[in-house]
């Protein structure tokens, strides 16, 4: 198959780009890891069918060891495992480095020129952490598409990624996992098969809730990968006992249960937070004003 492209003409691809009968509008051509690709803008009416279950709500809670765990309104519990493909990639990534650094590279301040040694050496790191990336990118789209194919409510999360990936020791499983990816993803997929995406708020104790008696507990360390529940005794999945939660908050509304943006669990009551200029918040002095009390 041939694309004929301004200025450059005909040029064979290297792969097959079935178009049908859409109408190419523009191509955009781009140099990446050693490769040429040319990116295509098309007009075309499609049908996107309905999700094969639409009055099911779906919650999905994200995670590290386990990507994502993903559970019903009407019980039905699976997870999906995280390949981490970045840290079983990183031992040959580190050896490419190290041969890259032997050889003799570009040097912006004398203006000198890469060998050719160094250009095959850095061909070669950047294919490795590019079949990282398109593996990644593979699963994630998989993953997304499945779920909003069958799926008519989808309930996520709103993490806060940026603050994640300043733990030194999270930062590179957090971007590894790409969880704003699968919730960008998420967003514009349920929407073209006619769905909805919930995103509940970013205090909702989701894992902090017991999903059997509602009761909130006042902390759960990260650590605590089971949840136990001091008031009725049930003892839960941390991940699948958010993903429960989630999942419910569908049918009540995201809204329903009083936690707003500025809102946050305190000794397992819900105490209101109010922001003014000029004055640090309760969430940044580690502060809250007593029970029973709001805030000024």
């Amino acid at each position: 198959m041939h694309a004929v492209l301004p200025r450059l003409g005909r040029i064979k691809l290297h792969e097959r780009a079935d178009l049908g009968d859409a109408r190419v509008m523009s191509a955009t051509v781009r140099f990446d890891r050693g490769r040429w690709f040319v990116a295509f803008t098309v007009e075309q009416d499609i049908t996107r069918p309905a999700p094969t279950r639409p009055d099911v709500a779906v919650g999905v809670d994200l995670g590290i060891k386990t990507l994502a765990v993903i559970a019903t309104d009407t019980g039905e519990t699976f997870e999906v495992p995280n390949p981490r493909r970045l840290g079983k990639a990183l031992r040959k990534v580190r050896r490419l480095s190290r041969t890259v650094s032997r050889r003799q590279g570009p040097d912006r301040r004398t203006g000198r020129r890469p060998s050719n040694r160094w250009r095959r050496a850095d061909a070669t790191r950047n294919q490795t952490l590019g079949k990282v990336a398109d593996q990644r990118k593979d699963g994630i789209h998989k993953l997304t598409t499945d779920l909003a194919r069958t799926y008519g409510t989808v309930v996520v999360e709103d993490l806060h990624v940026a603050g994640m990936g300043r733990n030194r020791r999270l930062a590179r499983h957090v971007a590894d996992a790409s969880f704003a990816e699968i919730r960008r993803q998420l967003a514009y997929k349920t929407e073209w098969h006619g769905g909805t995406l919930i995103v509940a708020d970013r205090w909702f104790a989701s894992s902090k809730t017991c999903s059997e008696c509602g009761a909130v507990k006042a902390k759960l360390a990260l650590s605590e990968r089971e949840y136990v529940c001091e008031a009725c005794g049930t003892v839960l999945d941390r991940d699948a006992n958010a993903a429960v939660n989630l999942a419910r908050l569908a049918a009540s509304g995201p809204d329903s249960n009083g936690r707003g943006a500025d809102r946050q669990t305190c000794l397992g009551e819900q105490v209101a937070v109010k922001r003014q200029p000029g004055r640090a918040d309760a969430r940044q002095t580690g502060t809250l004003p007593p029970q029973g009390e709001s805030a000024a």
